[in-house]
């Protein structure tokens, strides 16, 4: 694989949590390289270093040692406010926790990534709305997060990871309060997404109902990449 054609490369990437005096080795000398234009998904156990490793790949998490490059860029050696900026530009992040903002509106919410960048709150919102259409939300932009059912406040989050076109978007369980049904409509969206020229999206999740929708698979388990094969 070209280094030229790579979205995320991790080289011996290891995480040490210090948890009262007990260390616990969440990655363990983590290899895996992330192709421009793949959906790349994380299996495995709870507590394997799922999470963990995307947090790196997004910069929320600096890694103890090894090197996770993201767009050819090492984000451990950025600045704090390097960082911040690229993340702005080129990183959309789905949390499993959904971190709306609960005073916000559906379509506030979205928006905040491109008034981050920059754009102005009307123009941002107008764009808002046009993606929460896409996943379904149309009606439901003026709600705040308390009056959405916890499938629907997915999908908000989803929507807001997409509304800046990054480069690269990283999921924490996107489908884990979705039905069936809703899942594939979100998973059909967001492959379309990652398929675009220069663009890479890493999902972690336990669904097997999405495996299909991923071009490859990797396993983890104690901290490792332990395989890595192609979505059947």
């Amino acid at each position: 694989m070209e280094q030229t054609s790579l979205a995320v490369r991790c080289q011996n990437v290891v995480k040490v949590y210090d948890t009262g005096g007990q260390k616990v080795t969440a990655l363990n000398g983590v290899n895996l390289d992330i192709a421009m234009g793949e959906l790349m998904m994380l299996v495995g156990p709870s507590g394997c270093g799922k999470t963990t490793l995307i947090s790196v790949i997004a910069g929320i998490l600096d890694q103890d040692s090894g090197c996770c490059e993201v767009f050819g860029e090492d984000l451990l050696n950025m600045s704090n406010q390097h960082k911040l900026a690229f993340r702005a530009r080129n990183i959309g992040f789905v949390f499993q926790t959904f971190n709306l903002l609960p005073s916000l509106s559906a379509a506030e919410n979205v928006s905040i990534p491109l008034i981050i960048n920059g754009m102005k709150r009307a123009e941002a919102e107008r764009k808002a709305i046009n993606v929460l259409e896409q996943v379904g939300l149309g009606a439901r932009v003026t709600a705040l997060p308390s009056e959405l059912s916890g499938g629907q406040q997915q999908r908000v989050a989803i929507a807001r990871s997409l509304i800046h076109s990054p480069r690269l978007i990283v999921c924490d369980e996107p489908t884990s309060s979705l039905d069936h049904e809703t899942g594939r409509n979100v998973m059909t969206l967001l492959k379309e997404v990652a398929v675009q020229k220069g663009r890479a999206l890493v999902i972690v999740t336990h669904d097997a109902r999405i495996f299909s929708f991923a071009d490859r698979i990797a396993e983890m388990d104690d901290g490792h990449i332990i395989k890595v094969r192609n979505a059947e």
